[in-house]
């Protein structure tokens, strides 16, 4: 019996280091995102959106966003802080925002992701009313801000 206690914490060893090594998921605030992931803060700094593409933003007043990505994938590292700052620099007022990290597995402990079918990251998801108006899945076909007004 002891010897069997032994092998299955030997055994159970992997499995604890992997789990402290697992990405964060859960919502997050752009501070905390842009302090805590460097990628993420570099990509920020970095992009300066176009005059047309600030101006685009206003098609998103009042509308509702959701976020989806992850704090290790690279796309998320360089759509999501172009967001950030197209949010910021354009001041749209929008009716709601969350910014949701999800595991590896694509996935959040408070089932968002898997309430809005997420399948790939980043995902950004606009809303109307609770009507989904817009999907930008991975990577934009044009700027960021064209296919997130794309239509409205």
């Amino acid at each position: 019996m002891f010897k069997q206690l032994i092998l299955l914490c030997a055994l159970s060893m992997p499995l604890v280091s992997c789990a402290a090594t697992a990405p964060f998921s859960g919502e997050i605030s752009t501070q905390a995102l842009l302090s805590d992931y460097d990628k993420f803060n570099e990509h920020y700094k970095a992009y300066t959106p176009t005059a047309q593409d600030i101006s685009l933003m206003q098609k998103l007043e009042g509308k509702e966003l959701i976020v989806l990505f992850g704090t290790w994938c690279h796309d998320s590292e360089r759509e999501v802080p172009k967001l950030i700052k197209l949010l910021s620099t354009s001041k749209v007022q929008l009716a709601s925002i969350d910014y949701v990290a999800v595991g590896y597995n694509k996935q959040d402990d408070a089932g968002i992701a898997q309430a809005h079918d997420l399948q790939y990251t980043p995902t950004f998801i606009v809303k109307q009313n609770g009507k989904e108006l817009v999907r930008v899945i991975e990577k934009p076909t044009g700027t960021l801000a064209q296919d997130l007004t794309q239509g409205l």
